[in-house]
This record gives structure tokens, sequence and C-alpha cells, in this order.
């Protein structure tokens, strides 16, 4: 397997020294804008199967071409979802297989944003689904930790420990902490905006129906010492993914974010600094979002100021096996200071890498395969939960009493 890695920001970097200690690859080239920070994502390891290159995701003709150059059979798709298309279509016309993390994005309803939904995460690709099927490659999308993880967490469940399932809720929280900062985000700022100021959606008796932005507090009590975060609806494309190959009555997804955390968010919205549309300011043209982004520190720089752990799983409600009640929360932690000390990444971004490098290996050794537009439900998780464990990256499963 030959796999074209595009992005060397925070999660494209943590991914080199995972993929580092596995075999299942021939050669990785990581692609960034910037030559250099691919370069230096490159420089983490000593090994010759990765190269570095200078690369525009949002060119699709020059993304076609390296993939082309290089021999690549795989495009690992590590940056922002404003470039999924340029990339998920390229992979498309050059042949080759497509992963991703964060799927095409949304568009809110032009008239009832809170009720219904307009362009879905993820419809644009699942509407060239027939044009991959014809060539017989493959789109494996939402393959992170949130979405990919928390819907592996969703299919072994449906799987394996549930007859019916009332409710699957992806529940994400911390106690991380960064010194020195007021206000530093642990993951990227652009996504995170369009994640939490988007209408969410939610997925309830056969139909998706969103809700105005932080809906439905909720106190989620996490495990491993991490214990009670407020949690609140936030758009994610496990909503969109779950109900696709799994039957639940109620799907949702609820982020821990914290009371200042949404202050600051909704300030940004009300001063239209969240926006991505360029304004002119003097005889320059930026978009208000990446002035934010720039104002604030990388996420891959705060390692080693943050401290703390951070969970990310599936909560999922119904009948069991054996047809009487049962409710699980089914979870994968990081410690920020285990992931530094061992990988040299911080807790969030390391958490998300490994996933995505998980699933290639199984897609190089014929674990999983299919053809299509895929999310990670589509394929049985015993697998990759195995294959989690041989990392060193246990997961853990919790029962309701």
């Amino acid at each position: 397997m030959r796999i074209l890695l595009v992005g060397a920001g925070g999660v494209g970097s943590a991914v080199v020294p995972i993929a580092a200690r596995r075999d299942f690859f021939e050669h990785i080239v990581v692609a960034d804008s910037k030559q250099g920070r691919a370069a230096r994502a490159v420089a983490q390891v000593d090994d010759p199967r990765f190269s570095a290159i200078e690369l525009d995701a949002a060119d699709r003709d020059q993304v076609a071409e390296a993939l082309r150059a290089h021999d690549c059979d795989v495009l690992f798709n590590a940056v922002d979802p404003r470039f999924t298309m340029p990339l998920f279509e390229a992979a498309l016309e050059s042949g080759a297989h497509y992963l991703d993390m964060a799927m095409s994005l949304s568009q809110p309803h032009p008239r009832e944003p809170y009720r219904k939904t307009g362009v879905k995460l993820g419809d644009r690709q699942f509407a060239l689904d027939p044009r991959w099927r014809e060539r017989g490659t493959l789109a494996l999308v939402g393959m992170g930790v949130e979405p990919g993880l928390a819907d592996v967490f969703a299919r072994y469940a449906a799987d394996h420990l549930f007859a019916s399932i009332d409710e699957i809720g992806v529940r994400d929280g911390s106690n991380l902490v960064v010194d020195g900062y007021d206000f530093a985000p642990t993951f990227s700022i652009w996504t995170t905006i369009e994640e939490c100021l988007n209408p969410p959606v939610v997925w309830e008796d056969g139909e998706w129906r969103t809700t105005e932005p932080f809906s439905e507090p909720e106190i989620f009590d996490f495990p491993e010492g991490i214990g009670p975060v407020e949690c609140v609806n936030v758009e994610h494309e496990e909503v969109l993914l779950v109900p696709r190959w799994i039957d639940a009555r109620r799907v949702t997804f609820k982020y821990g974010l914290g009371e200042e955390f949404i202050g600051v968010l909704k300030t940004l919205h009300k001063l239209g600094l969240d926006s991505a549309d360029k304004v002119k300011v003097g005889g320059t043209e930026v978009a208000p979002r990446d002035l934010v982004a720039a104002r604030l520190p990388d996420p891959a720089t705060l390692g080693a100021r943050m401290r703390g752990k951070t969970c990310a799983g599936t909560w999922v409600k119904g009948a069991g096996k054996d047809g009487t009640p049962r409710e699980v929360y089914l979870y994968h932690v990081v410690d920020n200071e285990w992931s530094m000390k061992e990988y040299g990444s911080q807790a969030v971004v390391w958490q998300t890498a490994i996933h995505p490098v998980v699933a290639l290996e199984l897609l190089a050794t014929g674990a999983w395969k299919g053809a299509g537009v895929l999310g990670p439900e589509a394929f049985d998780a015993v697998p990759f939960l195995d294959l989690l464990q041989e990392y060193g990256s246990p997961w853990g499963m919790r029962q309701a009493a």
C-alpha cells in the first residue's frame, strides 16, 4: 500500500510516528501546502518509507497528479473539511481509494435551520457513491475518532450486545487543562467553529431534524477519573452515518465544551468572526475564521502545556440479547502525559490519528474491504477493536447498574 497523506498539521503529524511502528504499507508521501511542515513531520522518524512534498489541497488536478506521480493507491485526507471535496474528487478521478476523518460540509436549511436539515454533512460525497462503486474503489468516510471509533463502537454494540436499540449517543468529554493560555482549543478551531455553530442534527423516529446550537444540555459522567462534564448537542458526522447502517430509534452527538468555551463561540458568532467568507480589510481579503485561527496557538504545539485525559465514546441504550433493558458506554481514554511521552503528540490529536491508521492496516490486509462510499459502520467492528488493542491503545466498556 502506497499512501498520499494530505495534511501535516496536528493530526497528520501524529499519524507519522504511529504508522512508522507498523509494516502494512510500502510508502507514505506526506503532503502539505507548506513543504517545510511536511518535512518536519517526516523528520520525526528515521524511516525511508516516508517522504515529503508541497501540495495545494484545494487544487484537484494537482492532487490527482501527485497520486499518479507517486504511484499512491490511497489518499488519506488529514486537512480541514473545506478541502474534502477536491481531495475526494481527485481520488475518484485517479482510481485511488480514499479515507477521511471529516466529511463534506453542510449548509443549513434556508428558511427553517433549527427545524429542518438543508445539505447535510457528507451529502455531496454520498451523491457520488454510484461512481465509486462503478470504479470498484472505496471511499471510507468519517474514519477518525469521532466520527470513526465512535461508529465502530456503535456497530459492535448492534452486533454483539443488543437485540434492539433505543438510542445511540456519542459523548465526548475531557478534563484537559492548557497551562499558560486563557483560551486554547485542543483541536482545529476552524473545524470546531464549523461543528459547534451549525444547527446540530438529531436522528429520531426515522428522520433527521435539526435543533439550536448547544441544545439539550446534560451532565455525563466520564470514566477513568474525568468525572461529570456538561455536554450539549453539536453537529457531527456520526448522526448522519450511524442510521445508514444501524437500526436505532434515536442518534445524537453531544460534546463536553464547558460554559467558557461556549461563551467564546457565541461571541465570535455575534461579531461575525466565525464566518469562512472573505472580507476586504484595507487592500487584503481575509476570512474572519482564518484570522481567529491564526491568532490562536497551533493545537499540535500544546502538548507540553497540557495535562489531563480526553475520552471519546458511544453510549447505547436498548434491549440486550436476552431481551432485558441494557445500557452501556463503550469508550477510549487517552492520558496526555502518556501520549506525549510515548509519541510526542498531545492527547486529542493522537487519539484522532491512531484510528485511521488502524483502518488503513485493515484495508491493506483485506480484513476490511468494500467499494463505494462507506462509513465505519459498514464493516465488522471486531477486527478493528482487536487491532486497536495490538497497537497498545485499549478501549473499555462501562455497563449501567
